[in-house]
């Protein structure tokens, strides 16, 4: 079976006020820090000139943006991001997964149903298999 899931459940509203904490304290740590130290470099490098404007920190945060911007436009090293759909499970682990199922599933109606359904269905794999291999 495939051991490198990482799930992350969500739980209530506990769960919804951590994602927004831990949301925010990321936007906070690589946007708006940064942001707000690019602000007061502009400043300081604003003083020296005459007809050089003074920034805020939503300007800071829209510099540090433009940035970061030019430092991965303009690096050597290309990016290369690669999507694709993730791979179902095979039938030995399917067949690990349901056996898993059956030892907890115990007197569920539910569960026994679909792990009668799913049997089924691997019978009638196997026969159609059997039958083309039988056929040729």
């Amino acid at each position: 079976m495939k051991k490198n899931l990482n799930v992350i459940q969500v739980k209530g509203i506990r769960g919804l006020l951590m994602l927004l904490f831990v949301g925010s304290c990321l936007f906070a740590g690589f946007a708006v820090f940064p942001g707000w130290i690019s602000m007061h470099a502009w400043n300081y490098m604003a003083s020296y000139g005459d007809a050089v404007p003074t920034i805020g920190l939503i300007q800071g945060v829209l510099l540090w943006g433009i940035i970061v911007a030019a430092y991965f436009a303009f690096r050597k090293e290309r990016i290369v991001v690669c999507v694709k759909s993730p791979q179902g499970l095979s039938e030995d682990e399917l067949k690990a997964v349901f056996a898993d199922i059956k030892k907890q599933a115990g007197e569920d109606k539910i569960i026994q149903s679909m792990i009668k359904a799913r049997e089924a269905e691997l019978k009638l794999k196997e026969e159609n298999a059997q039958e083309k291999t039988e056929i040729k």
